[in-house]
């Protein structure tokens, strides 16, 4: 079993930035590919961005540009920094963990973090 460990979010301002930590442990060998979802009330949970071990990434059209996935794989740990963020932003963000980037949706799942953007 995998566990994933979250931390970071809060509250900030529109304009603001923040940044994400996800721990994994356990059963890690197979976690080639890491990255974040995020859910909004009412919203699907989506992927916001994901990075493999070798620092393939892939990010929502939404947020590229906007925010950095990055990895540390020593650590087994995953960030994500946020820029520039906005009230659409706002959401409980989760981190995952799985074999690849395509089969991400059937891995692992933090406990969630929620980000508000407000002023």
């Amino acid at each position: 079993q995998v566990q994933l460990v979250e931390s970071g979010g809060g509250l900030v301002q529109p304009g603001g930035s923040l940044r994400l930590s996800c721990a994994a442990s356990g059963s890690i060998f197979s976690l080639n590919a890491m990255g974040w979802f995020r859910q909004a009330p009412g919203k699907q949970r989506e992927l916001v961005a994901a990075i493999t071990r070798g620092g393939t990434t892939n990010y929502a059209d939404n947020v590229n540009g906007q925010f950095t996935i990055s990895r540390d794989n020593a650590k087994n740990t995953v960030y994500l920094q946020m820029n520039s963020l906005k009230p659409e932003d706002t959401a409980v963000y989760y981190c995952n963990a799985g074999p690849s980037l395509s089969t991400m949706r059937a891995g692992s799942w933090g406990q969630g973090t929620q980000v508000t953007v407000s002023s």
